[in-house]
Protein backbone atom coordinates (compact mmCIF):
# COMPACT_ATOMS: atom_id res chain seq x y z
CA UNK A 1 0.00 0.00 0.00
CA UNK A 2 1.18 3.08 -0.89
CA UNK A 3 1.78 6.07 1.22
CA UNK A 4 -1.62 8.17 -0.58
CA UNK A 5 -3.62 5.08 -0.07
CA UNK A 6 -3.19 4.48 3.53
CA UNK A 7 -5.92 5.27 5.64
CA UNK A 8 -7.50 8.73 6.62
CA UNK A 9 -6.65 8.10 10.74
CA UNK A 10 -9.40 10.70 11.43
CA UNK A 11 -12.03 8.78 9.15
CA UNK A 12 -13.45 12.36 7.40
CA UNK A 13 -13.32 12.10 3.97
CA UNK A 14 -14.48 15.31 1.66
CA UNK A 15 -16.32 15.45 -1.81
CA UNK A 16 -17.51 18.71 -3.17
CA UNK A 17 -20.65 19.79 -1.34
CA UNK A 18 -19.94 16.90 1.69
CA UNK A 19 -18.04 15.91 4.92
CA UNK A 20 -18.22 11.64 5.16
CA UNK A 21 -17.28 10.79 8.55
CA UNK A 22 -16.65 7.47 11.02
CA UNK A 23 -20.53 7.25 12.90
CA UNK A 24 -19.71 7.47 16.26
CA UNK A 25 -21.68 7.31 19.63
CA UNK A 26 -22.17 11.22 19.31
CA UNK A 27 -24.48 10.44 16.35
CA UNK A 28 -27.15 8.26 18.51
CA UNK A 29 -29.36 11.05 17.90
CA UNK A 30 -29.32 11.14 14.56
CA UNK A 31 -29.30 7.11 13.79
CA UNK A 32 -32.48 7.35 15.66
CA UNK A 33 -34.21 10.08 14.01
CA UNK A 34 -32.92 8.53 10.45
CA UNK A 35 -33.58 5.08 11.16
CA UNK A 36 -37.16 5.88 12.36
CA UNK A 37 -38.01 7.42 9.43
CA UNK A 38 -41.06 5.62 7.42
CA UNK A 39 -38.86 5.19 3.87
CA UNK A 40 -35.65 3.63 6.24
CA UNK A 41 -38.36 1.52 7.80
CA UNK A 42 -39.72 0.81 4.12
CA UNK A 43 -36.55 0.09 2.10
CA UNK A 44 -34.17 -0.90 4.36
CA UNK A 45 -36.15 -2.21 7.71
CA UNK A 46 -36.91 -1.82 11.00
CA UNK A 47 -34.08 -2.43 12.90
CA UNK A 48 -35.48 -2.23 16.28
CA UNK A 49 -34.06 1.41 17.08
CA UNK A 50 -37.04 2.49 19.27
CA UNK A 51 -35.02 4.48 21.81
CA UNK A 52 -31.62 6.79 22.02
CA UNK A 53 -30.13 4.27 24.06
CA UNK A 54 -31.07 1.66 21.50
CA UNK A 55 -29.36 3.69 18.74
CA UNK A 56 -26.54 3.92 20.89
CA UNK A 57 -25.97 0.53 21.59
CA UNK A 58 -26.70 -0.08 17.60
CA UNK A 59 -23.75 1.98 17.32
CA UNK A 60 -21.38 0.51 19.57
CA UNK A 61 -22.55 -3.32 18.90
CA UNK A 62 -22.93 -3.15 14.85
CA UNK A 63 -20.81 0.15 13.33
CA UNK A 64 -17.75 0.56 16.00
CA UNK A 65 -16.74 -3.56 15.65
CA UNK A 66 -16.44 -3.08 11.87
CA UNK A 67 -14.21 -0.54 11.76
CA UNK A 68 -11.94 -1.51 14.37
CA UNK A 69 -11.72 -5.22 12.48
CA UNK A 70 -11.45 -3.61 8.80
CA UNK A 71 -10.95 0.55 9.07
CA UNK A 72 -13.90 0.94 7.25
CA UNK A 73 -17.86 1.15 7.50
CA UNK A 74 -20.89 3.22 8.15
CA UNK A 75 -19.90 6.68 7.54
CA UNK A 76 -22.14 9.97 8.87
CA UNK A 77 -22.75 12.35 5.61
CA UNK A 78 -22.98 16.04 6.64
CA UNK A 79 -23.25 18.93 3.86
CA UNK A 80 -20.17 21.51 3.89
CA UNK A 81 -21.29 24.62 4.02
CA UNK A 82 -23.76 24.05 6.65
CA UNK A 83 -22.67 20.93 9.24
CA UNK A 84 -26.11 19.68 8.77
CA UNK A 85 -26.27 15.82 9.04
CA UNK A 86 -28.41 14.25 6.14
CA UNK A 87 -27.89 11.10 5.97
CA UNK A 88 -25.79 7.74 6.27
CA UNK A 89 -23.54 5.64 4.23
CA UNK A 90 -21.06 2.67 4.52
CA UNK A 91 -19.72 -0.23 3.47
CA UNK A 92 -21.05 -3.57 5.26
CA UNK A 93 -19.86 -6.91 6.02
CA UNK A 94 -23.21 -8.69 5.95
CA UNK A 95 -24.61 -11.99 6.33
CA UNK A 96 -25.38 -14.16 3.70
CA UNK A 97 -23.46 -11.99 0.95
CA UNK A 98 -19.96 -13.23 0.26
CA UNK A 99 -18.74 -9.16 -0.99
CA UNK A 100 -19.14 -6.48 1.15
CA UNK A 101 -22.44 -3.75 0.72
CA UNK A 102 -22.65 -0.49 0.05
CA UNK A 103 -25.53 1.34 1.58
CA UNK A 104 -26.86 4.74 2.08
CA UNK A 105 -29.85 6.89 3.20
CA UNK A 106 -30.90 9.90 2.93
CA UNK A 107 -33.50 12.32 5.47
CA UNK A 108 -36.24 12.81 2.82
CA UNK A 109 -35.41 16.04 2.98
CA UNK A 110 -32.07 15.96 1.31
CA UNK A 111 -33.35 13.68 -1.20
CA UNK A 112 -33.20 14.62 -5.19
CA UNK A 113 -30.22 16.31 -4.68
CA UNK A 114 -27.19 13.88 -5.75
CA UNK A 115 -26.11 13.60 -2.17
CA UNK A 116 -26.27 10.32 -1.87
CA UNK A 117 -24.72 9.67 -5.23
CA UNK A 118 -21.79 12.05 -4.17
CA UNK A 119 -21.72 10.34 -0.55
CA UNK A 120 -21.62 6.67 -2.32
CA UNK A 121 -19.12 7.44 -4.83
CA UNK A 122 -16.79 8.26 -2.39
CA UNK A 123 -17.32 5.72 0.12
CA UNK A 124 -16.81 3.20 -2.93
CA UNK A 125 -13.73 4.54 -4.09
CA UNK A 126 -12.55 4.81 -0.23
CA UNK A 127 -13.23 0.92 0.05
CA UNK A 128 -11.69 0.16 -3.69
CA UNK A 129 -8.44 2.50 -3.44
CA UNK A 130 -7.17 2.71 -0.02
CA UNK A 131 -8.59 -0.60 1.64
CA UNK A 132 -7.52 -2.78 -1.94
CA UNK A 133 -11.22 -4.14 -2.46
CA UNK A 134 -12.18 -5.78 -5.47
CA UNK A 135 -15.66 -6.33 -5.76
CA UNK A 136 -18.51 -3.89 -3.67
CA UNK A 137 -22.01 -5.25 -3.80
CA UNK A 138 -25.40 -3.34 -3.37
CA UNK A 139 -28.65 -4.59 -2.35
CA UNK A 140 -32.10 -3.38 -2.94
CA UNK A 141 -35.82 -3.90 -2.80
CA UNK A 142 -37.69 -4.59 -6.21
CA UNK A 143 -39.74 -1.08 -5.39
CA UNK A 144 -37.06 1.16 -4.95
CA UNK A 145 -36.20 2.36 -8.00
CA UNK A 146 -34.08 5.42 -6.70
CA UNK A 147 -31.73 3.10 -5.07
CA UNK A 148 -31.57 0.80 -8.30
CA UNK A 149 -30.38 3.69 -10.49
CA UNK A 150 -28.04 5.19 -7.68
CA UNK A 151 -26.77 1.65 -7.65
CA UNK A 152 -25.90 1.53 -11.47
CA UNK A 153 -25.19 4.54 -11.87
CA UNK A 154 -21.99 3.91 -8.85
CA UNK A 155 -21.55 1.28 -11.80
CA UNK A 156 -22.63 -1.76 -10.06
CA UNK A 157 -24.31 -4.11 -12.50
CA UNK A 158 -27.47 -6.44 -11.69
CA UNK A 159 -26.79 -10.21 -10.53
CA UNK A 160 -29.96 -12.02 -9.07
CA UNK A 161 -32.19 -12.09 -5.73
CA UNK A 162 -31.38 -13.12 -2.95
CA UNK A 163 -32.81 -13.57 0.54
CA UNK A 164 -30.36 -12.81 3.39
CA UNK A 165 -30.61 -14.16 6.63
CA UNK A 166 -33.83 -13.65 9.14
CA UNK A 167 -35.25 -11.57 6.12
CA UNK A 168 -38.14 -13.24 3.91
CA UNK A 169 -38.18 -10.27 1.25
CA UNK A 170 -36.25 -11.44 -2.00
CA UNK A 171 -33.84 -8.84 -3.28
CA UNK A 172 -32.33 -7.68 -6.08
CA UNK A 173 -28.68 -8.07 -5.83
CA UNK A 174 -25.65 -5.91 -7.99
CA UNK A 175 -21.91 -6.08 -8.10
CA UNK A 176 -19.26 -4.70 -9.86
CA UNK A 177 -17.67 -6.03 -12.48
Amino acid sequence: MSLKNLPNENNVYETERLMIQKISVDDKEFVFELYNRPKFIKYIGDRGINTISDAENYIKNRFLPQFDRLGFGNYLILTKDKGEKIGAVGIFEREGLDVVDIGFSLLDEFEGKGYAFEAAQKVKSIGMDIFGLHKISAITTKDNFSSQNLIVKLGLSFKNYVTIPDDEEELMYYETE
